[in-house]
């Protein structure tokens, strides 16, 4: 099989290290992959690395007509019953059709994943893009019904049986759950975008309120300098910036999990899946994060985590305050997500239904999962 997959993006995010790993994926089991991409070194990089063909073109979205041809380019040295076109943004989604049909190639199968958390465009060269996608994935029953109410009551646009709800996975060796270290203190983490809406400063007011435990409080990942530097005023402002460790650098985000006894994600964004949730999950490590996005849909408050309110630090600093002095509930929730993890959201679940979707092996009704 060839597959195509379209970055439309200069920077990295996760999106692409959906596209990325899927592509990994498939070029190891033996298929032609390639990523066009708008030559942007932060994305081709990553991809290269991987050793996923590269190819560039603009990719402004509507009305570029310069990518649709070197896409249909692309569609005409595929043979037949064999090409698929994997977009992320149903802009890209009108490029991937129009070169679809500028190559005279209608067995080329055109594939959306929505990964945010957004009505659908009510507008006719929308409806039209929707009615002419071969399959429409969301990462979750959340992203879904958020696209359709813009035509509620009334069905979307979307024909019957082309519309699929598949959870992220990650793509990682299968291997055991890590322990917890026994030695030093109870360490908390955070990981991912260190950016406006994900929580942090919450975060920093909930440790006030903990600063009579040992423990840490690790911040990893990477962010503009301007609100790092806002993020340490506000820590040295409430007396607790010597319980933090800050680590900007590009750790691997299990290296990091592995040395921690729980998560703390209290994103109070509306987020159509949640991928960090999903790292805890498979390194069976608790944690605490709010159910204001999908999260509902692969955690249980009180199961495989403890939800609290976004921008609330008291309940926050409470919970957190439980899985420092609680060791077996620590583990109890660890142990539950690991395995709710290996049952519903790992790789092979994931690629498995994939590939339905790439060689359209799903009955004509469709497949929700």
């Amino acid at each position: 099989m060839r597959l195509i997959h379209l970055i439309s993006s200069n920077h990295w995010g996760g999106a692409w290290q959906y596209a990325l790993d899927l592509c990994s994926h498939f070029l190891g089991k033996g298929w032609k992959v390639t990523a066009l991409t708008c030559d942007a070194k932060a994305v081709d990089d990553r991809f290269r690395s991987a050793g996923v063909g590269l190819r560039h073109a603009p990719l402004r979205g509507l009305f570029d007509p310069a990518s649709a041809l070197i896409l249909s380019s692309m569609l005409k040295e595929i043979p037949a019953g064999e090409g698929i076109v994997h977009v992320h943004r149903y802009r890209d989604a009108f490029t991937a059709l129009l070169a679809r049909r500028l190559a005279k190639r209608p067995d080329i199968r055109v594939v959306a994943t929505r990964h945010s958390v957004r009505r659908g465009r009510d507008t006719r060269l929308f409806r039209r893009i929707y009615r002419n996608v071969d399959a429409h994935i969301f990462v979750s029953h959340l992203a879904y019904d958020a696209f359709r109410t813009t035509w509620e009551p009334a069905p979307a646009p979307l024909p019957d049986g082309r519309v699929h709800i598949i959870h992220n996975s990650l793509n990682l060796p299968d291997s055991p759950a890590p322990g917890e270290h026994e030695k030093g203190p109870v360490t908390a983490m955070y990981h991912g975008p260190l950016v406006e809406g994900k929580g942090l400063e919450t975060i920093i007011d909930a440790l006030v309120s903990l600063r009579d435990l040992k423990m840490r409080m690790k911040i990893c990942g990477k962010g503009s300098p301007d609100f790092l530097d806002k993020l340490r005023r506000r820590a040295m402002t409430r007396g607790v910036m010597e319980m933090i460790d800050w680590n900007t650098s590009a750790k691997e985000a299990e290296s990091a999990i592995a040395e921690s006894h729980f998560g703390v994600q209290p994103s109070m964004e509306r987020e159509a899946f949640g991928l960090e949730n999903l790292r805890y999950m498979r390194c069976g490590r608790a944690q605490v994060c709010c159910a204001n996005g999908a999260q509902r849909e692969f955690l249980a408050d009180g199961v495989t985590a403890l939800f609290v309110p976004p921008a609330d630090a008291h309940a926050l600093a409470e919970a957190m305050r439980r899985l420092a002095s609680d060791q077996t509930l620590r583990r109890r929730l660890g142990e539950n997500a690991r395995k709710e993890f290996d049952i519903r959201l790992s790789w092979d679940i994931f690629t498995r239904r994939m590939r339905k979707i790439y060689y359209n092996e799903l009955n004509i009704e469709g497949e929700i999962f």
